[in-house]
């Protein structure tokens, strides 16, 4: 088969596509023909070596891709809940990272940037693609919606309330923004000038460039961008006893930006906070749009992920077989 391959450590511009054999699944796993893929940063992350530092040593030639949509093809002994011909979508990590996942059911894969991948079956992060959800959406909203899901979850929103959200335009930012806005949040999204219409489309009730000065005042704010050791400035935002939620690493340390403001580092990759069946509800209902900036064929995966890293990224970036 054919597929996007890392064949040793390295920026994205090394990867090429190449023929690597059929991965085959075994007790409790799916095979898929993946249909679609999205692009995300662990994507060039793990192959550029960040994490060998961690003790994470990456076997090559590696094939990136943790989001996809496709249709089953094989499965293993042992499975019951979906059959070959079901139509799913949803997230998972290489097997590598097994350590880093879910501590109970984890999403685990051989990588979804091929024209076949084997998952596991038992996991809250994959499910069935209903038919009102087209299918590079499902691969786009995979883990941006899980993790925005997640977010208002965690944040618990009142109607009336203001949130900021640092990095509104990438693919988790573009999902949260509207469900913050159906919760009735009036939204301050940072932004560039040429994606405002879009995040006001979505929902947001004001936008802010870059560079300029966070509002003061909000009730929360959302950090999907900026390291997790650099968030004085957003904490400076949020009124004392505000909430700061943010998912990028390094988790916050003990060395916080406020006392006054409660400060949560969200990560749920056991899907407690609901999983890729609630993400498809939100998405049919219509709640949870996809936003895809550019399509890519599988030929030009590699591209995909260069692009991802080197051009500014609305949405998501999105491959299909």
């Amino acid at each position: 088969m054919r597929a996007v391959v890392a064949n040793d450590y390295g920026p994205p511009e090394s990867f090429v596509v190449a023929d690597v054999p059929v991965p085959r699944p075994g007790p409790g796993q799916l095979q898929v023909r993946i249909a679609a893929a999205s692009i995300n940063p662990a994507d060039v992350v793990l192959p550029g070596g960040e994490y060998r530092t961690a003790g994470v040593p990456l076997p090559f030639p590696h094939v990136p891709g943790n989001d996809f949509a496709g249709t089953v093809t094989e499965v293993g002994a042992g499975v019951t809940a979906f059959r070959v011909g079901d139509e799913v979508f949803g997230q998972a990590v290489p097997r590598v990272l097994r350590p880093m996942a879910g501590a109970t059911r984890p999403s685990l894969s051989t990588g979804s940037l091929a024209e076949y991948a084997v998952f596991e079956a038992d996991t809250p992060l994959l499910t069935h693609r209903p038919p009102g959800l087209d299918v590079a959406d499902a691969a786009a909203l995979a883990t941006a919606g899980l993790t925005a899901r997640a977010l208002l979850v965690t944040a618990r929103p009142e109607p009336g309330g203001t949130a900021l959200v640092v990095g509104a335009t990438g693919g988790v930012g573009t999902a949260l923004v509207p469900l913050l806005a159906a919760a009735g949040v009036h939204v301050v999204a940072t932004s560039t000038a040429a994606d405002d219409a879009l995040l006001r489309e979505l929902g947001a009730a004001e936008t802010i460039g870059y560079a300029d000065a966070y509002p003061e005042g909000v009730d929360m704010a959302f950090n999907v961008v900026l390291r997790g050791d650099r968030l004085g400035a957003v904490a400076a935002a949020v009124r004392p006893g505000g909430r700061l939620l943010t998912i990028t690493y390094p988790p916050p340390g003990p060395d916080r930006p406020r006392d006054d403001v409660d400060l949560e580092f969200v990560l749920d990759l056991d899907g407690a906070l609901g999983g890729m069946r609630e993400v498809a509800d939100l998405a049919v209902s219509g709640v949870l749009p996809a936003t895809i900036s550019r399509r890519y064929l599988l030929d030009d995966g590699p591209r995909a992920c260069v692009d991802f890293v080197r051009e500014h990224t609305t949405g998501k970036l999105v491959v299909t077989t």
